[in-house]
């Protein structure tokens, strides 16, 4: 026999008989509800509007009911409580609902947050976490990149930072380059990077060991060939100065004699002869000869041949003034001598005669029947004034001759290899 639902057929009655839902059903009511049976079915109500009745239990529902009034066969509820589970009648005679959280009559673990509903609650986790078996478990954010650059979790939420070099944004996630140059950390130039900057110095500087300043380069000690005499260091660069005599070419390094001469800036009176040289100038006074020569020209004496004071004598001496650098490279051509006229059967002898070569400096090499040249051989340092009689012997067996001229050569040598 089939009963109908919250009945089931009692077979040694042979009858459907009530089911005690509050006994059968694990849990029924939950919170601070009380369980309460009926024909049928069962309520959950609050407990402090149940009172349990003292009739008999009802029977089953086939038998006729007793004569006149029956009395309920269910618990009976309160008349004052007219409002459905999960609300309260209030003093004016409304139903208001009842905050589970605030009484706490709910049935959240101590992991979970309640939140009272119309009627009733949920039982929820906080920002930051997560229900994990029936239990609120942090959220690792820093796992899902809501970081940017760098990420720390802590319970239920997370921090953001950056890198150095960054700052953190206004939406405390997300990271700006920090535009360090507006500090001016750097003593010269400053160029900003992804993160960071980089300093750089201006021409003649390097950076030094801590990245940011600028020592000078002495770049006078990168080579003694950088200036012609003498270099000076300056901040950032360098400059080359020369000696007296001298003044800076427009290259900057270089030096070029000054031409006292050409430029008037000498003591010379108007009766002598100015004569320039590598770094500096003399006055030559007039040419006086020495008898028995008599002068043939401003720079030249001749001894005639009729003067019987003239035999052996050479004759004529030609006086001729040159400059030479001190240190200058051997071997080195630096004076030619050659007869301007010729006989027929003469032949030539160029030498060095008298002093002024102790040194062994000096010698003629011969280029020609009528020509040599004074080679400088050895190095030379000055400043020092060298006077050479260079003489060139003329021979003609023809006429049995045999006599001589010489120049007379005055040489400068500077100081300076310049």
């Amino acid at each position: 026999m089939t009963c109908t639902e919250g009945f089931a057929y009692d077979r040694r009655a042979r009858v459907c008989v009530d089911i005690d839902e509050c006994r059968t059903v694990p849990d029924a009511c939950r919170g601070d509800m009380q369980c309460v049976n009926q024909n049928g079915g069962y309520l959950c109500i609050p407990r402090g509007l149940y009172s349990q009745p003292t009739y008999p239990r009802a029977e089953p529902y086939p038998l006729p009911p007793p004569p006149g009034p029956v009395a309920p066969s269910y618990p009976i509820v309160s008349r004052s409580a007219p409002c459905i589970l999960g609300y309260t009648l209030s003093e004016d005679g409304t139903c208001n609902d009842i905050d589970e959280c605030v009484t706490d009559s709910h049935q959240c673990n101590p992991t979970q947050v309640c939140i009272n509903t119309a009627g009733g609650y949920t039982c929820s986790c906080t920002e930051g976490y997560w229900l994990v078996g029936g239990q609120c478990q942090d959220i690792d954010e820093c796992r899902y990149g809501y970081c940017q650059q760098l990420c720390a979790n802590v319970p239920g939420s997370y921090s953001c930072s950056c890198n150095p070099g960054f700052t953190l944004n206004p939406d405390s996630r997300t990271c700006q380059d920090v535009d360090e140059c507006a500090d001016e950390p750097c003593s010269h130039g400053c160029f900003n990077t992804y993160g960071s900057y980089m300093c750089n110095c201006d021409e003649g500087f390097e950076l030094a060991s801590d990245g940011t300043t600028c020592n000078d380069l002495n770049e006078c000690g990168f080579s003694e060939f950088l200036c012609q005499h003498r270099c000076v260091n300056t901040p950032g660069s360098f400059q080359c100065h020369c000696p007296g005599g001298y003044y800076l070419y427009e290259d900057g390094r270089s030096c070029e004699d000054i031409n006292e001469c050409e430029t008037g800036n000498n003591t010379c009176t108007t009766a002598q002869v100015c004569f320039n040289f590598q770094g500096g100038y003399t006055c030559l006074d007039q040419l006086k000869c020495d008898p028995p020569y008599i002068e043939l020209s401003d720079n030249q004496c001749m001894c005639s041949s009729e003067n019987p004071a003239c035999r052996d004598r050479p004759f004529t001496i030609l006086y001729r003034h040159m400059d030479l650098s001190s240190g200058r490279s051997v071997p080195a051509d630096i004076f030619q001598m050659q007869a301007t006229t010729r006989y027929p059967g003469a032949f030539y002898i160029f030498q060095i005669k008298g002093p002024g070569n102790e040194g062994r400096e000096f010698y003629m090499r011969q280029t020609s029947n009528v020509s040599a040249t004074l080679v400088l051989s050895r190095p030379i340092k000055g400043p020092r004034v060298l006077v050479l009689d260079l003489e060139m012997v003329t021979v003609n067996n023809v006429i049995n001759f045999r006599g001589s001229s010489i120049i007379r050569l005055t040489i400068y040598v500077s100081e300076y290899p310049f």
